[in-house]
């Protein structure tokens, strides 16, 4: 049964690999190419947030 589970787990891989990968007709360009353009800015939005949280946090700790 183990087996069978690393198996099906490895194709399903393989596929999600294969697919992401995969160039579109319309641009020629794939989910990793866009993502690889969009990483920059999906950087800046994470330490945006961040940057609120600690905020956040540093002004309720203050309160109490």
């Amino acid at each position: 049964m183990g087996l069978l589970k690393y198996a099906i787990l490895g194709a399903a891989a393989v596929y999600g690999f294969k697919y992401a990968t995969k160039k579109r007709s319309t641009d020629g360009k794939s989910l990793v190419d866009d993502l690889k353009e969009k990483a920059p800015g999906y950087l800046e939005k994470v330490k945006n947030y961040g940057e609120r949280v600690r905020q956040d946090y540093s002004q309720t700790s203050e309160l109490y």
